[in-house]
């Protein structure tokens, strides 16, 4: 799967120059600037990586936000698990209560007051991702992500954010591997009312990691999702395709390849 994203960049880059639309900042570097935020209530079925004995689900409430300012491109989200408190959800019991990814990106271009758009790159960046779990333990997510980004305009899915990282696991003090990493918002279908279907995902691939910290060198995940959307109100249907996430090699007791659904319904503030 590497293989295959890194050949769909280059391809992008070297066969549609006639998409490039340059981020020119020079007169003014916000003149860009836009802001979100949603919460998103969800479920998620089966989701991975798990052992076999799990409960198949978990509800969680998800603050999900973006935007732009000047030379600061962002995206982010902090998850709460198992509203309810209940026994029967795999999220209960001893394991973490939250989840957060704090992507911030700064743009070279309005940072540099230069055009660095080639082919259908429309705009470079510095790439950071920070990802934290809801515990300090030894088994607690705490990792950063420091790379290259780019937006790209690819064919009928417009622009598309492509994203290469290397991997610092702040628990282990030590450098393990590098991830791929790219995203999409397609709106496909609109109603005579304005509300529309978009096509919407995202894949995370890691490789290279290092054999005393992960039992795979390599492995990833793909999101899916079809959703309806209105100006305050989204509803929304995900498949999420696993492959040895997270560098956990699949095993009969312990899960990390396979698919997951997810349901979510959202309102836009």
């Amino acid at each position: 799967m590497r293989k295959s994203l890194v050949a769909l960049s280059v391809l992008a880059a070297t066969a549609l120059p006639s998409l490039a639309n340059a981020a020119d900042y020079s007169d003014d570097i916000h003149k860009n600037d836009y802001k979100w935020m949603q919460f998103n209530l969800m479920y998620a079925y089966k989701e991975l990586p798990r052992s076999n004995d799990a409960h198949t689900g978990h509800d969680y409430l998800e603050m999900e936000f973006g935007g732009r300012s000047g030379i600061f491109d962002l995206y982010g989200y902090v998850d709460v698990f198992n509203l309810t408190n209940s026994d029967s959800q795999d999220k209960s019991g001893s394991g973490d209560k939250m989840f957060m990814k704090f992507a911030p990106r700064i743009s070279l271009d309005a940072l540099t007051g230069k055009d660095l758009s080639f082919g259908p790159v429309q705009e470079v960046y510095l790439a950071t991702l920070m990802n934290w779990s809801g515990n300090s333990g030894p088994n607690s997510v705490n990792n950063y992500f420091v790379g290259l980004g780019s937006d790209i305009n690819v064919p009928w899915f417009g622009k598309v954010g492509f994203n290469v990282y290397s991997l610092y696991d702040m628990n282990k003090k030590d450098w393990n591997g590098y991830q791929v990493s790219t995203n999409w918002f397609k709106p496909f279908y609109t109603f005579a009312n304005g509300s529309f279907l978009s096509y919407q995902g995202y894949i995370d691939y890691q490789f290279g990691m290092k054999d005393k910290y992960a039992s795979a060198s390599n492995g990833g995940a793909m999101f899916n999702g079809l959703y309806w959307h209105s100006e305050r109100f989204a509803v929304g249907y995900g498949l999420k395709a696993y492959h040895n996430v997270y560098g956990i090699k699949d095993s009969d007791a312990f899960k990390s390849s396979g698919v997951a659904q997810y349901v979510s319904l959202s309102y836009k503030f």
